[in-house]
Formats: C-alpha cells, sequence, structure tokens
C-alpha cells in the first residue's frame, strides 16, 4: 500500500552484524562521454555506506586499472575489490559465484548501467541465478532482524511503498536514493583496489552485437475517433493545449502554500 505520509525509520540498524555488498561500474559523462563513477551505482554506495559503514564491501567486475575506480575509493572506502577480467567478458558468472560464497545479507547496485550494454538486466538475472528476492527501486532499509528486512520501495510522484522481504535480497536504487556524496581526492588516492584473479567468460551475445547510443523512444500517438477521416486529420494536427496548470503570481505565501497542498492531496500524495 503507497505510504503518502512522511515516515520515520524503525530501530537503528546494527552495522557491525550485517554484510553488505554494493556493485559498481564504470560510468560515462552525459556530454564528453568520459569514464566516471557511474550516479545510480555511487548512491547503492552511499547506501551501503548508511547501512554498513566502514564494512561495506564494494565489488567490481572488470579492469583493475580503471582510474574511473578511484571516485568510489573517494567516498571513504579503504578498499574496492575487483574481480579482474577483460572488456566484452560476461560478469554475471563471476558476480554470482562470488556473491554465493559471500555470506552476504544484502547486495545493492544501480538500476542501470552508464556504459556497456546497459541494458538494466544484470540484477533480474543476477538475482534470479542466486535465486533471490529482488527489490526495484530501493529508497530506504529501515531494519534488518531475523533474517528479514524491512525496507522502503520508491513510487511514481513520490510515494513509497513498505516491503517486507527475507534475506538474503539483491536491491537496485535510482534517484530515490539517497544522493552520494562528493569524492574527495587525497582518498581516492590512498584506497586500495584489490584484484582478484576470476575465470573469465565471453560474453557471445555481446560479442556477435553492435552497440550504438540510445534513442528517445518515439510518443505514441492519442487514438482519435472520428466520423470522418477530416475530423480524425484535425484533431491528430490540432496543437495541444495545457489543461490542468495553474499559474501563481503575486499570491501570499499562505495562497501559495493552500493550492501547493490542495493540489498534493489530489495527486494522492498527501492525505
Amino acid at each position: 500500500m503507497p505510504l503518502n505520509s512522511l515516515l520515520t525509520s524503525k530501530a537503528p540498524v546494527d552495522n557491525s552484524a550485517i554484510h553488505v555488498i554494493s556493485l559498481v561500474s564504470i560510468g560515462a559523462h552525459p556530454t564528453s562521454g568520459r569514464p566516471r563513477r557511474a550516479e545510480q551505482d555511487a548512491r547503492a554506495v552511499e547506501l551501503g555506506l548508511q547501512l554498513a559503514g566502514d564494512n561495506l564491501h564494494v565489488l567490481h567486475a572488470g579492469n583493475v586499472e580503471e582510474p574511473a575506480l578511484r571516485a568510489y575509493l573517494g567516498m571513504g572506502l579503504d578498499e574496492l575489490h575487483v574481480l579482474e577480467q577483460p572488456e566484452g567478458a560476461d560478469a554475471l558468472p563471476v558476480l554470482a559465484e562470488y556473491l554465493r560464497e559471500a555470506n552476504v545479507q544484502v547486495v545493492l547496485t544501480g538500476s542501470q548501467a552508464e556504459t556497456g550494454e546497459g541494458s538494466g538486466l544484470l540484477p533480474f538475472l543476477l538475482a534470479e541465478k542466486l535465486g533471490w528476492p529482488l527489490v526495484v527501486g530501493l529508497a530506504q532499509v529501515e531494519s534488518l532482524a531475523n533474517g528479514v528486512a524491512h525496507v522502503l520501495q520508491a513510487l511514481p510522484r513520490g510515494q513509497r511503498r513498505r516491503l517486507k522481504v527475507r534475506l538474503p535480497f539483491l536491491a537496485t536504487v535510482d534517484n530515490a536514493a539517497p544522493k552520494s556524496r562528493q569524492s574527495a581526492y587525497g582518498p581516492s588516492q590512498r584506497g586500495l583496489l584489490a584484484a582478484e584473479q576470476v575465470e573469465v567468460v565471453v560474453d557471445e551475445l555481446l560479442a556477435a552485437s553492435s552497440l550504438q547510443p540510445a534513442k528517445p523512444r518515439p510518443k505514441r500517438l492519442k487514438v482519435i475517433k472520428g466520423k470522418s477521416g477530416a475530423d480524425r486529420m484535425k484533431a491528430a494536427t490540432a496543437k495541444a493545449s495545457g489543461g490542468g496548470g495553474q499559474v501563481l503570481k503575486g499570491v501570499s505565501a499562505q495562497a501559495g502554500a493552500e493550492a501547493i497542498l490542495k493540489l498534493l492531496i489530489e495527486e494522492g500524495v498527501v492525505r
């Protein structure tokens, strides 16, 4: 059931008693395309730090020499573990094997990579391979106790839904999760990139495919019902006009607050 009121956390989580892993990847700047930390993966690290503190385990499958990985260390991490494999290798088998043996309770990751295939399927395939429950759009972990987690899932229009999930589980985070802290240069250079040799599995599907930048999907035309072809053409080509908008200008603070509250009630955000 959506929660439309302000929510407060339950009893604080014992950081020393839980094992949390955040999976990270290499991101790309939206304008220049230069390698950087992935925004949603950085939020997964931030949420992991809030849950486990210094006990957070951060994991990457790829090239240990990638300089962008140090941006995650700059968030205050002492160490980042890397399952070393070349570009074009399939990360799914090695991640699944590592997590299966790690005795982990919570695995956090971004909802979609900024480089590579960027399909957003890895968390789903990983959860299926491990047989774990998957929470999409995780906003907050309220408590972890007795093999069960109480979490908040982000829904459209700012709404939240409380879920009860058995441990271990995997969760994806997006922009509804806490904003990641800045990366400091000093800690990023002092942190350790610990590489681990793993079996390399070639991603045959990626090798046989060609990548290209994603394009915005075309908007679907509204179904027009008319008696004649001329009526349907007129309705389809008519200029859209705004309907429910309201511009508040030159009103008092009280009137503006009342209008905003009325809109939130109508949208179901506040009761």
